[in-house]
């Protein structure tokens, strides 16, 4: 019952995270890293693949795969993670903005864990 609650809540999450990326489109591209182009198109194939992600670590036979993709996606946003930081920084955004944007960057590393828990570990059965 657990491992399939949490199936479902990481699914979720990543779905409602999709859908954000179509409905704050531009608040999207606005954190995208300066050197990379076409920041459209990146934020809707990232929008995407957070849903068929989420949607994929439903079933037995798509979920380790939903994972790695999950994973590397995680890893693909870093750099906008990072930009938003750089960006807060610049511009002299409060302390507590700053010291979330700090929080955010390790806890991309809780959630590939339970990327990997949920499609790979105990509870992926």
């Amino acid at each position: 019952m657990r491992s399939r609650r949490s199936r479902w809540l990481l699914a979720l999450f990543f779905a409602v995270a999709g859908m954000l990326h179509f409905i704050l489109m531009p608040s999207y591209m606005s954190v995208m890293p300066r050197w990379l182009g076409s920041h459209r198109a990146l934020v809707i194939i990232s929008g995407v693949c957070e849903i068929a992600g989420g949607m994929g670590v439903l079933w037995s036979g798509t979920r380790r795969w939903a994972g790695y993709g999950l994973i590397a996606l995680c890893v693909a946003v870093l750099p906008a993670n990072v930009q938003m930081l750089l960006d807060a920084r610049t511009s002299h955004a409060p302390a507590l903005i700053q010291t979330l944007l700090w929080m955010r960057l390790p806890l991309q590393g809780l959630l590939v864990w339970w990327i990997w828990h949920v499609t790979r570990g105990r509870a992926a059965g």
